[in-house]
């Protein structure tokens, strides 16, 4: 098969590609990876070859790059995505249609516009059978039904954009027929007849879904095929340090809260300094993953801490007791593949939902992280070291993870797919 991955130009997101894209390529198959110019270098970097596509533009523009609504958007999920974390009789029809409307005039037609037209044009040039696509990465999506191609989401999180639009859906089928206004449908449907086709829900949600996710944390939308498959970390780059080859003497904590905070956004909303002084005395080794702006906002460092501004997570996780950190997605995961409970400070899109979920599982502490103060932190922290159950729901939510298919594993299932939902007259170049 040829196989084309599509991704905006974010590197967590285009991270947890890699493992499936080479399981495909180690399998036999040919693969690609679209996305805009400055990005190839990031793909290259991981063994894969790029294909750049339109034009360079900023993502994460919904907040219109004003620093301010940038902060505030932060919190959570923003409408309509808050959708997804409500019941349905609980949503009000104009507030999830005015969301919709600003998600996609101010979000994802920005993402997606610049490399749309480069990727239909590519992909009449290579014709691929399958085009997997993150779930921003819409272009994905309208190329594939250009030229009669298989699609699938390849999911980075909980699916909060998928249940999103089945509430939105079914909130919709409920209102008078003028009201029926659907923004995602009327832009991707603009798309799809330009080359051709005409608006269906897969160009929303891929003909099928792959999700990372075990059932007891999956979000799990109506009319959405889930195709389980097991997460494989990577991270780019990494070298192991020498200090990660002798066990440590003490139990060892992590405490890592990510990259988004400081590369998109104004830091952390957690007091890292706060924390870490809180934790000073307790007889741990705490090894801190902190940005070198972040590092300096810190008054002082306890002497059972060591800062770095990376290590591998998927070298240092094994040797851990236990973690704090953001319950951002690639984060989280990495975490779960080891034994290791968890303290969450989530605060920003999807991390506070994704953290109420591993809470209910049992192998996750949360303190929202505007309550982060280091003495909420410690406590909770005291107790997933202390409490015999938190280890053991670890224990559990880890072969929960393992037992799914790994990405070698899984292909076999995409080719069979791929012969499923492809269309038997290709349509020409």
């Amino acid at each position: 098969m040829r196989v084309l991955f599509t991704t905006t130009p974010d590197k967590s997101l285009f991270q947890q590609m890699v493992p499936l894209a080479w399981a495909l390529r180690t399998a036999g198959h040919e693969v690609r990876v679209a996305a805009p110019p400055k990005f190839a270098s990031v793909i290259t970097q991981a063994g894969l070859t790029a294909v750049p596509v339109g034009s360079d533009r900023p993502i994460w523009r919904l907040p219109q790059l004003d620093p301010d609504r940038m902060e505030a958007e932060r919190k959570g999920l923003p409408a309509p995505y808050s959708a997804a974390e409500t019941p349905l009789e609980a949503l009000d029809w104009p507030t999830l249609r005015a969301g919709y409307e600003r998600v996609v005039g101010h979000w994802h037609k920005t993402d997606n516009f610049p490399m749309t037209a480069d990727l239909v044009e590519f992909a009449r040039h290579w014709q691929p059978d399958l085009v997997l696509w993150e779930p921003l990465a819409y272009a994905g999506a309208i190329a594939a039904q250009a030229v009669g191609a298989a699609h699938a989401r390849l999911l980075w999180s909980i699916d909060v954009l998928g249940l999103t639009r089945s509430r939105f859906l079914a909130l919709r089928a409920r209102q008078p027929a003028a009201e029926q206004a659907d923004p995602l449908a009327d832009w991707l449907g603009a798309y799809a007849r330009k080359y051709g086709g005409e608006f269906t829900e897969s160009l929303a949600t891929g003909h099928f879904s792959l999700d990372q996710f075990p059932p007891s944390l999956r979000m799990a939308a109506d009319g959405v095929r889930y195709v389980p498959m097991r997460y494989v970390p990577y991270g780019g780059p990494a070298t192991v340090p020498r200090w990660l080859w002798t066990p440590p003497e003490r139990p060892r904590v992590a405490l890592t809260l990510g990259i988004a905070a400081t590369s998109r956004f104004a830091g952390h909303i957690a007091d890292v300094g706060d924390i870490l002084e809180a934790l000073d005395g307790l007889d741990i080794e705490v090894v801190a993953t902190l940005a070198e702006s972040e590092q300096r906002k810190l008054r002082r460092i306890p002497d059972n801490a060591r800062v770095v501004s990376y290590v591998p997570l998927h070298a240092l996780l094994p040797t851990c007791s236990a973690v704090i950190n953001h319950a951002g997605p690639g984060t989280f995961l990495t975490t779960t593949l080891n034994p290791v409970p968890q303290v969450a400070v989530p605060w920003d899109f999807d991390e506070p939902e994704l953290a109420r979920r591993a809470a209910a599982q049992g192998a996750v502490l949360t303190v929202r992280a505007d309550r982060a103060t280091g003495r909420a932190v410690r406590d909770s922290l005291l107790r997933v070291l202390g409490e015999p159950g938190f280890a053991r729901a670890a224990t559990e939510l880890r072969d929960q993870f393992r037992a799914l298919p790994s990405p070698n594993e899984l292909v076999p299932e995409l080719e069979r797919l791929t012969a499923e939902f492809r269309s038997p007259a290709r349509r020409p170049q």
